[in-house]
């Protein structure tokens, strides 16, 4: 199925009501989606990206079938999710980076023994894919834990096992790694990217984290205000906001801006020094050429925000 997801002018539309004085309401109508058409290829790995708000949750609720479209037409594997959730349900798995799926005060092997009769899988498959996701996603020790009391990132890496014990075909992921550490990052990351190329199960992932995207998805979708206003590449994203990387660099000692090539300093305080230099750009000539000619002590790189980057297509268009 070239088109395992399809939405064809999707569109979701709240109605909001405003107190406007004793006893008066306002109704008013907030369209949280607008005209969403976009496809997606079986086996796909996709970010989908935007500002708060834009939209992003409302889509993939309506992908689950949590909610049912305004309007428009929206199919996964050929079938309507707001009118067929159940069946649906046994096709795909879903993640929600700020809400759990898990059983908060009781261990952890208990949400996934609630999975294996919820999802009626075989006891065989089960045995396997449960052994599989605990070898991978580190979750060996943490079985016979309350969830409540798991960190954060072993909390999502086990809501990441509960999601995919049924073998689903697509899985969302709405954040899977906010407030996550380093360490817990890499481990999600490296497991989601095995995922998608040993069982070739289609991924859409939501998240603010451009790392995220860059180090997972070729293809990547921004959405804001409900449209679709971009569908391509990371760097062909970049491109188009023309976006910028930050350098943070900590020196021995205060010096007047550093002087480098295809950077440029945008901040000072003291010894530390911000420099800007285009997102497609690779980090590592810049760094070789500051160690250099100067005292480092210290550096690190920031990727560019989302926001900024939508706000800076959005003002070339308006200037064009």
């Amino acid at each position: 199925m070239s088109d395992f997801i399809a939405l064809e002018n999707v569109e979701k539309v709240f109605e909001v009501r405003r107190k406007t004085g004793f006893l008066k309401r306002e109704r008013r109508e907030v369209r949280a989606v607008d005209a969403l058409s976009f496809t997606v290829a079986r086996g796909e790995m996709v970010g989908y990206i935007g500002p708060n708000g834009a939209g992003k949750s409302t889509t993939i609720k309506m992908l689950t079938g949590i909610l049912t479209p305004s309007g428009g037409r929206l199919r996964v594997a050929g079938i309507d999710p707001s009118r067929e959730r159940m069946r649906l349900a046994h096709r795909i798995g879903v993640v929600f980076g700020q809400r759990t799926t898990l059983w908060w005060d009781l261990p952890l092997i208990d949400s996934y023994r609630l999975a294996h009769r919820m999802y009626r899988i075989p006891d065989a498959r089960y045995r396997e894919n449960l052994d599989r996701l605990v070898e991978l996603l580190d979750l060996g020790g943490l079985l016979d834990v309350p969830v409540r009391q798991l960190s954060l990132g072993q909390r999502m890496r086990g809501d990441i096992a509960a999601a995919l014990l049924h073998d689903p075909e697509v899985l969302y992921l709405d954040e899977p790694t906010i407030g996550l550490d380093v360490v817990s990052k890499t481990k999600v990351r490296d497991f989601l990217r095995e995922l998608n190329t040993e069982r070739g199960t289609t991924v859409l992932l939501t998240t603010h984290d451009l790392q995220d995207i860059e180090q997972l998805c070729s293809r990547v979708m921004v959405i804001d205000h409900g449209r679709l206003v971009y569908d391509g590449t990371l760097a062909g994203l970049h491109e188009a906001g023309e976006s910028e990387r930050t350098l943070v660099v900590d020196l021995e000692r205060e010096l007047p801006p550093v002087e480098v090539t295809a950077a440029r300093v945008v901040k000072v305080e003291g010894a530390r020094q911000w420099l800007a230099f285009p997102a497609g750009q690779s980090a590592a000539p810049l760094v070789a050429d500051l160690a250099a000619r100067y005292p480092l002590l210290d550096l690190s790189v920031r990727e560019p925000d989302i926001e900024a980057v939508i706000a800076r297509m959005y003002a070339e268009k308006a200037v064009s």
